[in-house]
């Protein structure tokens, strides 16, 4: 069973390690100590959270809930028009298992009932594009290395 339950406090070293994991493989290229690593990503994992509450103060925080253990993060953001998804990190252990499947086919069912694009961003080299491009996102735009893309139930 796939849930989710709004971040809290407690969460703090689970936030941490799911934000570690998507930062590791670029970490292997330096020769720093885990000391330093920790501090590089504590500082790189403070300073996203704030620009996210600065550019979406109203940005629900949510963990991942598969079968009662905390397996992610997704945070997104919702207007009239539109649902955002703002970040959505899976453990590796539970990646490839079909789980972010399910948690952005949560979303896409609600933006279909109430008729709302979904926007989100990806970097080029992230594996989840496929994923993204095989339930219906569109690419709209390209800045650096991103891709700004979108569903539309409308469409």
């Amino acid at each position: 069973m796939l849930t989710f339950r709004l971040v809290e406090k407690k969460d703090d070293d689970l936030i941490y390690s799911i934000y570690r994991s998507t930062r590791d493989k670029e970490l292997t290229y330096t020769n720093w100590t885990e000391l330093q690593k920790r501090s590089f990503v504590t500082m790189q994992l403070m300073a996203q959270l704030i620009e996210y509450q600065k550019k979406y103060p109203e940005l629900l925080q949510q963990i991942i809930v598969h079968n009662k253990k905390s397996i992610g993060r997704l945070y997104t953001w919702e207007s009239l028009s539109e649902i955002k998804i703002i970040d959505i990190s899976i453990l590796p252990e539970y990646q490839r298992k079909g789980l972010g499947t399910k948690v952005l086919q949560q979303i896409l069912n609600k933006a279909i009932q109430a008729e709302k694009k979904v926007n989100l961003h990806v970097v080029f080299s992230n594996p989840a594009l496929k994923l993204y491009e095989r339930l219906g996102f569109k690419k709209i735009n390209t800045i650096m290395d991103r891709y700004y893309m979108v569903f539309s139930p409308l469409t």
